[in-house]
C-alpha cells in the first residue's frame, strides 16, 4: 500500500519526502493546553505512538529511498522516483527542522515506510510511502490512524491519484471524504481528500 500527496501544479502538492518546508506544530493541544511547539520534541510528537510509528533515525533513510525507486510503488503514486543525492539532502533538511512532522514505520522490527504531515499552500497535509514489501498488512491504515491520534489540527488533506484506489480505500478508513477532483497539467487525475473536525 502506498500514497503520496503529489507534487504538480506549481508545487501546490508535495510528495512526502521533505521535498517541502513541513510545519504544522502549534496546531494542536495536549490535556495540559500547552501547544505542541511549546513541547521537547521528544516529549508529545512519540509519547503516543506505541504501535507502528517511531522517530526517523539517519539509518532509515537508505530504506526510505530504496522504496521510492521501486517501480511499481512509483506507478502506483503516480510520481517519479528521486535520485540518491536529491533524495537524502530532502531527508536531511527535513530532519533538522524541528518542527517537522516525520515518522518512522515499522513492522516487526523492520523499516516499513515513513508517513508525516506538513503545512502547504494554506492546507495542512498528510502523506505516507510504504514499502511493496509491506504491502498487504495494514501498516498504511495503522500509521494514519496512529498520526491522527498525536495530531490534534483539522481539517488535514490528503492529495492522492485517482487511481491509486487502494490509498483512497486507507484514507476514507481513516474518516476522509472526498472533496475536489483535477487533473494536472500531465493529466494524472487527483483527489483531494479531507478529514474535518468532529462536531
Amino acid at each position: 500500500m502506498i500514497w503520496v500527496s503529489l507534487a504538480r501544479n506549481g508545487g501546490r502538492g508535495h510528495q512526502f519526502d521533505s521535498s517541502h518546508a513541513i510545519e504544522a506544530t502549534g496546531t494542536g493541544q495536549r490535556d495540559s493546553g500547552e501547544s505542541l511547539a511549546d513541547l521537547d520534541r521528544s516529549d508529545w510528537r512519540y509519547a503516543r505512538c506505541v504501535a507502528v510509528l517511531r522517530e526517523v533515525f539517519e539509518a532509515d533513510l537508505p530504506v526510505f529511498y530504496e522504496h521510492q525507486r521501486d517501480r511499481e510503488a512509483a506507478a502506483m503514486a503516480a510520481f517519479p522516483p528521486r535520485e540518491r543525492d536529491a533524495f537524502m539532502a530532502h531527508w536531511a533538511k527535513t530532519l533538522a527542522n524541528d518542527s517537522a512532522l516525520t515518522w518512522t514505520v515499522v513492522s516487526d522490527g523492520a523499516v516499513a515506510g515513513n508517513i508525516g504531515c506538513w503545512e502547504d499552500d494554506g492546507r495542512r497535509l498528510v502523506g505516507y510511502w510504504i514499502g511493496r514489501e509491506f504491502w498487504g498488512r495494514g501498516l498504511a491504515t495503522q500509521a494514519l490512524a496512529e498520526l491522527l491520534d498525536v495530531v490534534d489540527a483539522r481539517p488535514l488533506h490528503a492529495y492522492v491519484a485517482k487511481s491509486n484506489v487502494a490509498s483512497i480505500r486507507v484514507l476514507e478508513k481513516c474518516g476522509f471524504v472526498k472533496v475536489g477532483e483535477h487533473a494536472g497539467d500531465d493529466g494524472i487525475e487527483e483527489l483531494l481528500l479531507e478529514l474535518r473536525a468532529q462536531t
